[in-house]
This record gives structure tokens, C-alpha cells and sequence, in this order.
């Protein structure tokens, strides 16, 4: 399982990487981060992203340990897997996120909050480009 890896900015710009403390949670490359009560959480389901880790840890980090992020941006396109089918998602439909790792997008589209730019297929685990806009 990979994370949202950045794939493109629609300006060509390379995204500048921000310092902020996170929650006492396991950081991995790619996840997709909130801001709650003061430091960064797990974007999950219906939870739009407002940061994407740059970091990868093998174990939870204390509340406060401040982690690279990048700032999610509407023009930017990040590279994810899916962790159920698409069969049923059209490109331009808006996705929910994995109930718990903040690191996939689902097939559902109820409340969606990743918009799919395109897909390399539908089975679980395909490759797919998000934007959240």
C-alpha cells in the first residue's frame, strides 16, 4: 500500500515542505493529514486532507513531534491506491478515504472527497490520480 505521492502541479512548481507537530500516530510517506486541536490526525472517510506526510516512521511518534508536510493545494494531483473496487466511480467522481490508514481512496462515492483524475483500473490496489479540490 502506498500513500498520496504527489504526481503533478498543474504550474509545474515542486510544493514547499512545512514543519507542524502531529498527534501521538505512526507517520508514513503519503498520508493524508488533518489538523486537530492543534497538531496533525489521520484524514479518514469524509475527512478532506489538508496536508500529506512527507515522512516515513516505524512506530508512533509522542504528541507534538513536529514531521515534514506538504500543504494540499486544488492544483495539485497525487498518485494513491484504491482499497475496494472503482467498477462503479466514473473519472470526475469524488471518492471517500480509507476508514483508517489515510493512505487510499475507497469506492465510495457518498460525501467524496477525492476527485478521480484517472485510473489504471478498478480492482483493488489499482493505481489512481486524486486531486482534492
Amino acid at each position: 500500500m502506498r500513500g498520496f505521492i504527489p504526481y503533478a502541479n498543474e504550474d509545474g512548481r515542486a510544493a514547499p515542505w512545512e514543519y507542524l507537530p502531529c498527534g501521538a500516530i505512526t507517520p508514513k510517506l503519503g498520508m493524508a493529514l488533518v489538523q486537530s486541536s492543534g497538531n496533525l490526525a489521520i484524514a479518514t472517510g469524509t475527512a478532506k486532507p489538508a496536508y500529506i506526510s512527507m515522512c516515513e516512521k516505524s512506530a508512533a511518534v509522542s504528541a507534538g513531534t513536529v514531521i515534514p508536510v506538504i500543504k494540499v493545494q486544488p492544483d495539485q494531483v497525487f498518485e494513491c491506491t484504491n482499497s475496494a473496487s472503482l467498477s462503479g466511480v466514473a473519472i470526475g467522481q469524488k471518492v471517500t478515504l480509507h476508514a483508517s490508514n489515510g493512505m487510499q481512496v475507497t469506492g465510495t462515492t457518498t460525501s467524496g472527497v477525492a476527485t478521480v483524475v484517472a485510473k489504471d483500473g478498478d480492482a483493488a490496489g489499482s493505481r489512481v490520480l486524486v486531486r482534492f479540490d
